[in-house]
């Protein structure tokens, strides 16, 4: 349905569904749940992307959880529709508990390695690239940087 909508007029209208998403969380208060997707190619280089609308920083790959959705399948789902990327392996490797639009959330932080190039959606997505994850850019958004930090206190061992 929304692949119907011309790219340029959902990028116009994101904003304004973001800013309603997040008075309609913040006025439920009820836990919500998502992922993050750490996206690494062979030589450990780290995917973030830019998205159409909220703050304008660089974030991981990633997205809200549907109800009764496993957060491995969310994840597959969500780098798919936004990057045009199908992931395999996926591990978990933190899970975070946080305040996201006043309401309490869990996010998952799921791993996967990936050598494919990304083909933003151009709709939610403007922008995606690989960055070497000792020189990622700014600015990283707090959860981003919160998300990372968790990625790389696992270590390089796979869970």
């Amino acid at each position: 349905m929304l692949g119907l909508i011309p790219a340029p007029i959902h990028r116009a209208i994101m904003p304004i569904a973001h800013r309603l998403r997040h008075r309609w969380r913040r006025f439920l208060g009820r836990p919500i749940a998502g992922v993050s997707v750490v996206v690494t190619n062979l030589q450990g280089d780290v995917l973030l992307l830019r998205h159409s609308y909220g703050p304008k920083v660089w974030a991981l790959p990633g997205g809200g959880l549907k109800r009764g959705e496993d957060p491995q399948e969310c994840a597959r789902r969500e780098v798919r529709e936004e990057l045009g990327i199908e992931l395999k392996a996926l591990h978990e490797v933190a899970r975070l508990h946080e305040v996201l639009s006043g309401s309490p959330h869990t996010a998952y932080i799921l791993t996967a390695t990936c050598n494919v190039q990304p083909k933003p959606d151009r709709r939610e997505v403007v922008e995606a690239r690989y960055f070497p994850s000792h020189s990622l850019p700014e600015p990283l958004g707090e959860l981003t940087k919160a998300r990372i930090a968790a990625w790389k206190k696992r270590g390089t061992a796979s869970p």
